[in-house]
């Protein structure tokens, strides 16, 4: 697991959001597209990874912490347990592969259902690698029909070129503000950090094991 770092502690929201989906849609190319304007070098995840992003939406500086878990079938149980306590599920396929399409609403979806812990959770339904349109498996309109049958907001990008990937994550955490239980639960994971006592911070010292003559 990692997270960025050098970032500012100061923010008025806490959001966590999590990246599902099948091995090599790209989960860990958008979020590093969105974190870093980069998608160099990515091997696939193995486990849980998460990034961190500050960002400032409707006068509200949020941060984010996004987790991305591998979509591999032996770390399923493993991914289970980080969908407590989300606000918001990016579910993400690759419009050349029409098996990644078929799995959010055979497998994906299902998961969302057993393991999310909120009932208000926002989730958005998103069809990653546009660039490659003359590849395109998996239509616009179906991708449309699919997020509204699941009750999900919708958006086509490519982490490649950058389309669309800041108004993917941007449009969520909106989404999660306008909802009153997501936004008061935002708040107080802030103010539970700032009332959280800092360890070693005026702690009594610990025992010598001896006595002082």
């Amino acid at each position: 697991m990692s997270s960025s770092s050098g970032q500012s502690s100061k923010y008025a929201l806490s959001f966590k959001i999590l990246l599902i989906g099948d091995s090599g849609v790209g989960k860990s190319s958008l979020l590093l597209s969105f974190i870093s304007n980069s998608v160099d070098d990515l091997s696939p995840t193995i486990g849980v990874d998460f990034k961190i992003k500050l960002l400032t939406i409707g006068g509200k500086k949020l941060k984010l912490t996004i987790w991305d878990t591998a979509g591999q079938e032996r770390f399923r149980t493993l991914t289970s347990s980080y969908y407590r306590g989300a606000q918001g599920i990016i579910l993400v396929y690759d419009v050349t592969r029409r098996d990644t399409f078929t799995d959010l609403s055979d497998v994906w979806s299902k998961e969302v259902e057993l393991y999310s812990t909120n009932q208000d959770c926002v989730k958005m339904l998103v069809g990653n690698k546009v660039d490659k349109d003359s590849e395109r498996a998996v239509s616009r309109v179906e991708g449309v029909a699919l997020a509204k049958e699941l009750g999900c907001l919708f958006l086509e990008c490519s982490a490649k070129t950058r389309e669309n990937v800041e108004h993917c994550f941007e449009e969520l955490a909106l989404k999660i503000m306008e909802v009153p239980s997501l936004l008061e639960e935002g708040s107080a994971v802030v103010k539970t950090n700032i009332l959280k006592p800092q360890q070693g911070f005026n702690a009594p010292a610990p025992p010598t094991g001896g006595c002082c003559p």
